[in-house]
Formats: C-alpha cells, sequence, structure tokens
C-alpha cells in the first residue's frame, strides 16, 4: 500500500539583505509621517481597522508614489520572481504585476480578521516593526470549509496537516502567500506598535 500527498500549500518567507538596514528605518519613518498626513485613512480605520491605521482605502500604491516604497517593491520583485518558480507558474508573455502596496501600523489590542485578496495573484507582507513576542499572522488550511465529517487533528499533528498554522515574523523578513489563502492577524499585548507593508501581485 502507498499514501500519497497532493496538493501542497505554499508559503514563502525571504529577508531584506542585511544592507538594506537604513531602507527600513526610512520606511519606518514614512510610515509614521504618511499616518499624520493621511486624514481620509485615519477616518477609514477609525471604522475598519480600530486600534490601527492602514492607508489601504486611502493610499494602497505607494511603490508609484515614494521613492522609498519603489526601492522596497524592487527587493519584494526579487522574492516573487523565486516563489512564482516555486510554484510552477506559467508566466510566459505576462509577468506578474505590482497592483498594490500599503501600510499597517497595529497598535496594541488590533487585529487584522480573516480574509483573502480577491482579483490578486501573489499577496504578502514586509515587516518594518515587530514588537518581541508578537504573534505572526495565522494561515487557514484552504480545505477547512469542504470538511464534512472529519474528526480534530491530533494535538502533535505535523505543521503540514494542521488546520491552522501561525508564522513568526521579525524585522526585515517577508511572507509571500497565494492571494486565495485566508489569514488574520491576531492582535500583541504589546506597548510597541507593529508596522508593515502590505502588498498584491497580479496576473491579468
Amino acid at each position: 500500500m502507498a499514501t500519497h500527498a497532493y496538493f501542497a500549500t505554499h508559503i514563502y518567507r525571504g529577508a531584506l539583505p542585511a544592507s538594506a538596514a537604513a531602507l527600513n528605518r526610512q520606511l519606518a519613518r514614512e510610515c509614521h509621517q504618511l499616518r499624520l498626513d493621511d486624514a481620509a485613512g485615519r477616518r477609514w480605520s477609525a471604522h475598519n481597522y480600530p486600534g490601527g491605521y492602514t492607508s489601504y482605502g486611502s493610499a494602497h500604491r505607494l511603490h508609484q508614489l515614494s521613492p522609498t516604497f519603489a526601492a522596497l517593491a524592487r527587493h519584494v520583485d526579487a522574492h516573487v520572481r523565486r516563489f512564482a518558480r516555486v510554484l510552477r507558474f506559467d508566466l510566459t508573455g505576462r509577468p506578474l504585476a505590482l497592483t498594490d502596496c500599503w501600510v499597517n501600523i497595529m497598535g496594541p489590542g488590533t487585529t487584522h480578521g480573516l480574509h483573502l485578496h480577491p482579483l490578486a495573484t501573489l499577496s504578502g507582507t514586509y515587516y518594518v516593526r515587530v514588537p518581541r513576542g508578537a504573534p505572526g499572522p495565522k494561515f487557514e488550511d484552504p480545505r477547512l470549509g469542504l470538511f464534512m465529517a472529519a474528526p480534530p487533528r491530533a494535538r502533535r499533528a505535523p505543521r503540514a496537516q494542521r488546520a491552522w498554522v501561525s508564522l513568526p515574523v521579525r524585522a526585515g523578513q517577508l511572507l509571500l502567500f497565494e492571494s486565495w489563502l485566508r489569514h488574520e492577524v491576531p492582535p500583541h499585548g504589546r506597548a510597541a506598535e507593529r508596522i508593515s507593508v502590505s502588498f498584491n501581485y497580479g496576473w491579468f
């Protein structure tokens, strides 16, 4: 007898080179300045992102507006190309293109509920600042909504067979995943803010 594993879900973890430390510091400064300048984003966040700030509803193409975010995009582009090869995407004649790039600042207790990224191909987040001990994003088994009479997984099941997987992150790292993969960001109780830049890539 033989058991085969198919339909794997891939999540990519990478990091900017140590030489990008200055870029990371500038990103932190611009993220804070954007929050000060972006009155529309603060209003949107008050209703949709309690306790935090996101430019998702007001300034979501920052790579086209800021040389700093454009520099980050060039780093991310290289990781996206590597991930696309892992996924065996056939990109003949049409490359993946960065379509959206926005800021998230999460204070203590701020959470980002379960969601996916419609109309995108690959999505991801670059972590500018992560408080020590703050939880990373939590990913859901994409088959979970199709389970019918399945019993719960054993407590010590391998990570590849769990219904939920949380990935720790630190400043300077990025995660990439296919945009249909649902995920959430749990709250943290640290005094420091968690700062990240999220993005979508499209193939259309």
